[in-house]
């Protein structure tokens, strides 16, 4: 799979997040605003997983419709990364 620059961007804006934090902590901020820029970052990579599983899945599935074959397997397996991915 290819990855747009969109991809990159948002994990590089995580990045940020995540060295933001570890400013907070190294600065004993509040533990509140700690947890919520924490979450804020996790929905942010749950967001680009969702992201890159999506893109991936509509190439695979052109892929295989022109190839004459089923795409069945290739959602149910998506469908698994999503979930496992919130495990």
């Amino acid at each position: 799979m290819e990855y747009d620059k969109s991809i990159v961007n948002r994990l590089k804006r995580i990045e940020g997040q995540i060295k933001g934090v570890l400013n907070m902590i190294e600065q004993n901020k509040d533990c509140k605003d700690v947890v919520i820029q924490l979450s804020a970052s996790r929905s942010a990579i749950d967001r680009t997983i969702g992201l890159i599983v999506s893109k991936n899945l509509e190439q695979c599935v052109r892929k295989s419709i022109e190839q004459g074959e089923d795409t069945e397997a290739l959602i149910k397996e998506a469908v698994d990364l999503l979930v496992k991915s919130r495990s």
